[in-house]
């Protein structure tokens, strides 16, 4: 049964902690700077992307809780679904690797620059642009030693369920070596308390919610960087990762795949997003 608890009505002393926070994470961001810079893009690089996402994750209390483990099999493509700025930070620390990410945000200030030394892919998910970014994801995947993680919806959710999965990107999966992961993630109350999908698409959900088809639509729409502030100002929450079993893809054609992939992490996160954290 879904929980009722709620957000509490924030205060002038929530938003001075996170006020405090929000220019704190961006000081020891700026305090890292020569070192990124300096720091040759590579596997050295995307280690050190754990450290960096640390100081975002303290700074936001942000927990994580991590049920399963990841294969040791290497190449690795990991999916799971997608609700906000928060996968980009807890996932590197939790696992390690790097992502497959859409275009848009290499333009972004500062945060793209970064994401480029930490590894991340970005592919243009225009259909004109198919050929060319299967072919970027391919070699990304296929060549490096670390867990490559991807976000099959193409964007983020409000939270209330999950997107069908585009299929394009699972191409050059048919036939290959590559070891797909499944993965959900849930976003929970620091104590482990489920969040109302109300509350997901009203706080921790991450922008265009009011365009949302499905669930509940939220009255705004916030940046990246707002989103990191407002949750800080909440408090910060938990992000609980469920591994799931790797299915059997040979012989499947990327539409098949996709849509398999979609139906196991679905499954599990709509069993699961009005249960208490799993201890």
């Amino acid at each position: 049964m879904a929980q009722v608890r709620r957000v509490k009505r924030l205060n002038i002393f929530n938003y001075i902690n996170g006020s405090v926070r929000f220019v704190l994470f961006w000081l020891l961001v700026v305090l890292q700077l020569p070192i990124i810079i300096l720091m040759p893009r590579g596997r050295a690089s995307v280690w050190y992307m754990r450290v960096f996402m640390r100081v975002l994750l303290i700074m936001g209390a942000i927990k994580i809780r991590v049920h399963g483990t990841l294969p040791t099999t290497r190449p690795l493509l990991v999916i799971t679904n997608h609700i906000s700025v928060f996968e980009i930070a807890t996932f590197p620390v939790a696992f390690g690797g790097s992502f497959v990410a859409k275009k848009e945000i290499a333009s972004w200030p500062l945060v793209g620059w970064i994401a480029k030394k930490f590894g991340v892919i970005f592919v243009d998910r225009r259909p004109s642009h198919a050929l060319e970014a299967l072919k970027e994801v391919q070699s990304a995947v296929m060549n490096v030693k670390y867990p490559m993680f991807l976000f099959p919806e193409g964007t983020t959710t409000n939270g209330a369920y999950v997107k069908p999965f585009k299929s394009t990107l699972f191409n050059f999966v048919e036939n290959s070596p590559v070891l797909v992961q499944p993965m959900t993630t849930h976003y929970r109350f620091r104590d482990g308390t489920p969040i109302t999908d109300e509350d997901l698409a009203e706080h921790y959900a991450y922008f265009a919610n009011a365009k949302q088809d499905t669930g509940p639509l939220c009255s705004r729409e916030r940046s990246a960087f707002i989103q990191i502030f407002h949750v800080m100002a909440l408090g910060g929450m938990m992000v609980e990762i469920t591994m799931l079993p790797p299915p059997l893809l040979a012989g499947m054609d990327r539409k098949q795949i996709a849509t398999t992939l979609h139906e196991i992490v679905d499954k599990n996160y709509m069993k699961n997003k009005d249960k208490p954290y799993k201890r």
